[in-house]
């Protein structure tokens, strides 16, 4: 089921150019943006509306930032979660959400495809596959958690960082089975209480990781929700994923 915060806003639509281009791969439908030269690569996890303007501009923002390919798959294959089913006020409104979240948008299935999708980006991208890391939006932050728990070893296998902003599903649970380096960038609709042991967590011998709140910002403002059109978003959108690229650039 969605967090309150995710439950409320939907996405917002804008125009935008973007810099990549699409194929293939894992028989996922792929965004990739990035130089053909680069040796290293970050998977973004999108949210649960899957892919919108603001997420792809956030990828190639990453990728830019980073120099990183930066692979954008559409696991729900065009068919995200409705904008009319937010805010989820009424109990149909409840069930269509509860639905997705139950089967198209089920975390282990959908971590399960993930992994597949590493082993595949090895076969197609043997320079980067030393180094991959996974960035999730929202509901994609809870996949790239659950990715990055125990088993993530070896070739065509390990990220070797993880990251995720305004996290849905946030458990702190998952920060103690955490194999790489993470991190969190909060909005204020996140639980306080659930990210501040995720920061205490992650602070622990053994651990590394960065967890900051963006306090004057809501749930979703570096993915489809973003209003770009709005001054203070377009500021903390950019801070946001320049934030996340530093800390990828230090670990990947």
């Amino acid at each position: 089921m969605a967090s309150e915060a995710c439950a409320c806003r939907p996405p917002l639509t804008v125009d935008y150019q973007t810099q990549g281009k699409y194929e293939t791969l894992a028989g996922l439908k792929t965004y990739i943006v990035g130089p053909d030269d680069a040796n290293k690569a970050i998977v973004t996890v999108y949210d649960i509306f899957g892919m919108w303007p603001q997420t792809l501009q956030g990828a190639d923002l990453l990728s830019s930032l980073t120099g990183a390919l930066v692979f954008v798959p559409d696991f729900f294959e065009g068919d995200g979660a409705k904008q009319e089913w937010l805010p989820s006020n009424t109990p149909e409104k409840k069930k269509a959400i509860g639905d997705f979240f139950a089967a198209k948008a089920n975390p282990a299935k959908n971590t399960e495809t993930l992994i597949r999708f590493r082993k595949e980006l090895a076969t197609r991208f043997p320079a980067v596959d030393d180094h991959v890391g996974v960035f999730g939006l929202c509901w994609g932050g809870k996949i790239g958690v659950l990715a990055t728990a125990a088993g993530n070893e070896g070739a065509g296998r390990r990220f070797n960082v993880s990251g995720t902003a305004h996290p849905g599903l946030l458990d702190p649970k998952d920060a103690e089975v955490l194999t790489a380096p993470h991190i969190l960038l909060a909005s204020k609709d996140e639980n306080a209480e659930a990210v501040a042991e995720y920061k205490r967590i992650l602070s622990l011998p053994g651990k590394v990781g960065e967890v900051t709140t963006y306090e004057t910002m809501f749930h979703g403002w570096m993915g489809a929700r973003s209003n770009l059109a709005d001054a203070e978003n377009v500021k903390e959108y950019a801070r946001g994923y320049e934030q996340a690229a530093k800390f990828f650039i230090a670990h990947l």
